[in-house]
């Protein structure tokens, strides 16, 4: 069976909808497009004591993971001219170390949202600052009943009376004001009555509803570790704890390069050309894994044009769509080799997406190519440029968490396949319809992407799930 025919095979795996075209004059995942050829890709050799017919990338079962869907004995992984397609893990690991992290910068809190910490976050004071009151009532000192002390009661952001509380007294609080002097609990409002400038109610235990200083934090003590993901609730806490401005990774900057002549920007399909899908959705992509996108450009299939935006591009990541095969006009690994940037990945043993590749620009930029078919493209981000913007931001690799499949999902005989898959309950994995590379409705209505080892995986296996970003 043609690669091709396997393909479409598979997209009818889960369901009886037959799968869509690849867009005219593209290169389909496993068939070049009349008049290209098919790209080959170096890699990693096999892992040694790797079995016979057994892909050598595909994760071993872990001990204690029972039912952890394994590899099946298979053919061998293909072979052009010596040089091994790597696989899907070895892929995104070599995307991972590619790259630094950036230099850190200081940002001010409104703007550090997404951010990566650069350096621990240290407390620069007491949490809380001071005592303080936790509910509202009267902070009184020893036992009661207890005589009003004269002035206004107490306030959150006032300062307290100069003079102590004595035994006996009392004075109305408000959560969040300091306790003054003297204090040794606080009797909520629900709790006492007042009246003729006293206070009666029973005698709170010493310490009652009141925050003591450093209750949460001491002054230099680490509130969150380096690399950590800077969300609203630890903006939050920075400012709690006394900052102003963090230093931070930035996001890391990303271009995208839109390639192919047969795309259409606006309007329905005709005369042989298709809707560009790739352009309105991978800035988005790029965006939810944590770049900064700085602009979308049409480059068409022009070399000229491609190889000037490539060279003056001074972003942290460039990306482009389509092109990554080696047809008559397939120009992205021509420009590459006139640069002289190196290939790191050139293929991956994966379905859909295998064509995808990754190279280091003159200057150490790194450049993503993404197939062209759709689903492929989310497979190629998912793969290379996801691990490649946590590497810029000094974040690790995540893992993939794990589930088991509701239903059996067939294999390709060498390749990993990424499966949209929705999540009905937790730990569970629902496969679903529409997973042929050039189709997007399986993963518009997906939570994440089931890792499909070679051979495929039967209904009840646990597999490992790449969550999908939300926004």
């Amino acid at each position: 069976m043609s690669g091709d025919a396997f393909e479409d095979a598979l997209a009818l795996a889960n369901g009886p909808h037959p799968p869509g075209p690849a867009a005219p004059g593209r290169s389909a995942p496993g068939r070049p497009a009349p008049g290209r050829s098919p790209a080959h890709a170096p890699a990693a050799p096999p892992a040694p004591g790797a079995a016979p017919g057994q892909d050598p990338e595909a994760p071993a079962q872990a001990p204690g993971e029972p039912g952890l869907a394994r590899p099946r004995r298979t053919p061998p992984p293909e072979d052009h001219g010596g040089l091994v397609t790597p696989g899907w893990d070895t892929a995104r690991a070599t995307a991972h170390r590619a790259v630094r992290p950036l230099p850190p910068r200081r940002l001010p809190l409104d703007l550090a949202l997404g951010h990566t910490l650069a350096a621990p976050l240290t407390a620069l004071t007491d949490l809380p600052a001071f005592d303080t009151s936790a509910m509202d009532g009267w902070a009184v000192a020893g036992p009661g009943p207890w005589r009003l002390a004269p002035g206004p009661g107490l306030l959150a952001g006032s300062a307290p009376p100069s003079a102590p509380l004595t035994d006996g007294e009392a004075v109305p609080i408000a959560t969040g004001a300091r306790l003054p002097h003297g204090a040794t609990a606080v009797l909520r409002s629900e709790h006492g009555t007042a009246a003729d400038g006293e206070l009666r109610g029973p005698t709170p235990q010493p310490g009652a509803d009141i925050r003591p200083r450093g209750q949460e934090c001491r002054t230099g003590a680490e509130l969150l570790p380096a690399r950590s993901a800077l969300t609203p609730a630890a903006l939050g806490l920075a400012a709690a704890a006394g900052y102003d401005q963090l230093a931070v990774r930035p996001r890391p900057r990303a271009e995208v390069l839109i390639l192919g002549d047969e795309l259409l920007f606006r309007g329905l399909p005709h005369d042989g050309r298709v809707r560009d899908a790739l352009g309105p959705m991978t800035g988005p992509w790029l965006t939810a894994l944590g770049a900064q996108v700085l602009v979308t450009r049409r480059i068409g299939d022009d070399a000229d044009a491609l190889h000037e935006a490539v060279a003056g591009s001074r972003a942290d990541l460039v990306v482009t769509t389509g092109s990554t095969a080696a047809g008559p006009v397939d120009h992205l690994r021509g420009v590459l080799e006139r640069l002289g940037a190196q290939l790191l990945v050139s293929g991956v043993a994966v379905r859909p997406g295998h064509p995808m590749l990754l190279a280091e620009l003159p200057g150490g930029t790194p450049l993503v190519g993404l197939p062209g078919n759709p689903l492929a493209a989310v497979s190629g981000l998912l793969t290379l440029a996801a691990p490649l913007l946590n590497a810029l931001a000094d974040r690790p690799l995540p893992e993939p968490r794990p589930a088991r499949l509701t239903e059996e999902v067939r294999g390709h005989p060498r390749d990993t396949r990424l499966v949209p898959v929705a999540c009905p309950e937790p730990g569970r994995a629902r496969p679903l319809s529409y997973a042929g590379p050039a189709m997007l409705r399986g993963i518009a209505a997906a939570s994440a992407l089931a890792v499909i080892p070679p051979g495929g995986a039967a209904s009840g296996d646990r597999v490992r799930l790449l969550d999908l970003p939300l926004a």
